[in-house]
């Protein structure tokens, strides 16, 4: 794809997101990896509903801006992953309803906040490992994913939202779909009793295609 597919193309899924109620107002942001290996990102502030191809953020790989409106204080965060996992080619960072909830719970488990109880949860996210909480746009956020960027896909920032990757900006939102729905059957499933997968259906579902 070019740069200007690209373009298009994360303002379209920004967009559908938007319409389905993943992201309201100016929160969340999104970032992908260019051919160039400069990195496209959503502006400061910027509603997933109202993004504008040309005006998205260019910056290089040390937040410097090269193009575009100013970009999110959390790119800092976004670049640091990449840092640290040369597969991730692009990442979505929201606020939705339920994996936001979660975020807020005290008894999550900070290895892997949700147990796996469906396949597509293993297969796509794997593992959700939960960020102790910090001021947005506190640099320690992006130290602390750095950490965990090279053994996991998906993030859970304490009482803040997800930070989902993935191979290219599709997928990296699918993998955002996926682990939201996977939060609300959670909810759902409060208080009954669940079937969680044991360890060796977890080991048979790693490595499998999505």
């Amino acid at each position: 794809m070019t740069e200007q597919d690209l373009r298009e193309k994360m303002v379209s899924l920004a967009l559908s997101m938007f319409q389905r109620g993943y992201a309201t107002g100016g929160a969340g942001n999104l970032s992908l990896k260019l051919p160039d290996g400069n990195f496209l990102a959503t502006p400061t502030g910027a509603s997933f509903g109202r993004l504008v191809a040309d005006e998205l953020s260019v910056v290089d790989i040390n937040g410097t801006l090269i193009s575009g409106k100013r970009a999110s204080k959390e790119v800092a965060f976004h670049l640091e992953i990449y840092r640290n996992s040369p597969d991730c080619n692009a990442i979505v960072h929201l606020h939705s309803t339920y994996l936001t909830a979660l975020s807020c719970l005290e008894t999550l488990d900070p290895d892997n906040a949700i147990r796996p109880f469906t396949p597509y949860y293993v297969m796509r996210v794997g593992q959700l490992p939960v960020i102790p909480y910090l001021r947005p746009g506190e640099p320690r956020i992006a130290e602390e994913l750095g950490k965990l960027a090279p053994h996991h896909r998906a993030f859970l920032l304490a009482n803040h939202g997800p930070v989902i990757t993935g191979s290219d900006i599709e997928d990296a939102v699918d993998n955002a779909e996926e682990l939201e729905e996977t939060a609300k059957l959670m909810f759902i499933l409060n208080n009954h009793p669940v079937r969680y997968l044991t360890h060796a259906e977890v080991d048979d579902l790693k490595g499998r295609g999505k």
